[in-house]
């Protein structure tokens, strides 16, 4: 499935679960407690590779495609619901099939934030710590405007052709993920790699056609119930890595994360972008790596 440069970054084996005929794309990495990883739009499994590489010796490293994302199967409409409360049953399927029975850790990127703790707020129980990286599980904070160029990708055909016909987020995010230390040409093409082609940008569209704003909208009352289920992890050890340069995920973000876990330990980069990850990662995988062992 992969060669050259990717099987280079990527080197690791393939594995699928069968969802109502889809083909469901994760690794599958090491043995040991489970680490859960999850990304988010416009990434994919690819995104963790290097902690991967890191925690893997030690630990069980589980990072799925989601529907639409990576190597996993890109349906049409008519044959997947492109929507959070989906992406969160086939999350469930994915550890049934699994069998994990101990406690997992989530460590969750952007849209992987909102699917990974819809998941956790049904299984509390089976949550053992956080490792939080520039993501959302709550509303829009009341202080953030919408991001301009979110509004014309979900509301309008502009957006809609930009999107699938240029791959105008994907080529976007490839640019603008990374501030500190821009990604090189070679590696901007690996992370747009799944998205080449009007097909293959399904799920890129309709992430954000998803984002619910207002009561009323899809998904809206789920996010809420994710919200106020939140207090419930707040004495778990939880790790806040965040990249300040984000024109999503930005301060205000942030600051609302501080204020549900006051607890929390946080590593934040001034000048780092949303893929915090990419960005900082001779930084930051040490961190987590000491967060896990503490």
């Amino acid at each position: 499935m992969v060669t050259g440069a990717l099987e280079a970054e990527y080197p690791f084996k393939s594995n699928f679960l069968n969802l109502n005929g889809l083909k469901y794309h994760y690794l599958d990495e090491g043995t040991g407690k489970p680490i859960l990883m999850l990304h988010g739009n416009p990434s994919w499994s690819f995104y963790y590779r290097n902690l991967v590489k890191a925690l893997s010796p030690n630990y069980r490293c589980i990072v799925p495609d989601h529907i639409g994302c990576g190597f996993s199967d890109k349906p049409d409409d008519k044959d997947y619901d492109y929507t959070l409360a989906q992406r969160v049953d086939d999350l469930e399927e994915l550890i049934k099939h699994l069998g994990i029975k101990e406690k997992i850790t989530p460590v969750l990127h952007d849209w992987g934030g909102m699917i990974g703790m819809a998941w956790a707020a049904k299984h509390s129980e089976m949550v053992k710590r956080l490792v939080i990286l520039n993501t959302a599980a709550f509303h829009l904070p009341k202080e953030k405007p919408f991001p301009l160029a979110l509004k014309i990708c979900r509301d309008t055909a502009l957006g809609a052709l930009l999107v699938r016909g240029f791959n105008a987020f994907s080529l976007a995010a490839s640019f603008v993920g990374c501030k500190k230390n821009p990604m090189p040409p070679a590696l901007r093409k690996l992370y747009r790699l799944p998205y080449n082609s009007w097909k293959n940008r399904i799920a890129t569209l309709r992430f954000v056609q998803d984002i619910p704003l207002k009561k009323g909208d899809r998904n809206y009352d789920l996010v809420t119930y994710v919200s106020e289920g939140l207090e419930q992890f707040s004495k778990l050890p939880v790790m806040i890595l965040w990249g300040e340069k984000d024109f999503v995920f930005d301060r205000y973000f942030l600051d609302e994360w501080c204020r549900r876990f006051p607890g929390a330990e946080i590593h934040s980069w001034p000048d780092a972008g949303h893929y915090v990850l990419e960005d900082m990662k001779e930084e930051i995988i040490p961190i987590i790596k000491g967060f896990l062992l503490r």
